[in-house]
């Protein structure tokens, strides 16, 4: 297995939007793509008036995780709409080879 993570900020006025829109694209984008094990999109209160909105994926292969990024996995997905909430953004993404898991 491996896991795919990605952070972006939005103003925290912007936060119950920002899940909203999150819940309609990129979270139907995860789960729709065969070979995506799970997703956990989480979120916090940063520092000023920031929210930081951080992705969990979970996939079986990378090819899944091609099928879902394109030929470089290494790139972050967007969306049409997320430069109206996001303030800032990794445009790049991180992977972990699950190597144990108690699920």
């Amino acid at each position: 297995m491996i896991v795919r993570t990605w952070r972006g900020w939005t103003r925290s006025s912007q936060t119950s939007d920002y899940e909203q829109y999150l819940l309609r694209t990129g979270f139907q984008g995860y789960i729709g793509t065969p070979g995506n094990l799970g997703a956990y999109f989480t979120r916090r209160e940063a520092e000023g008036d920031r929210t930081e909105f951080f992705l969990i994926t979970h996939w079986e292969s990378w090819e899944a995780i091609k099928a879902f990024a394109g030929d470089d996995p290494t790139q972050a997905v967007f969306y049409p709409s997320d430069d109206e909430f996001l303030v800032d953004r990794e445009t790049t993404v991180e992977h972990y080879e699950v190597f144990a898991s108690s699920t």
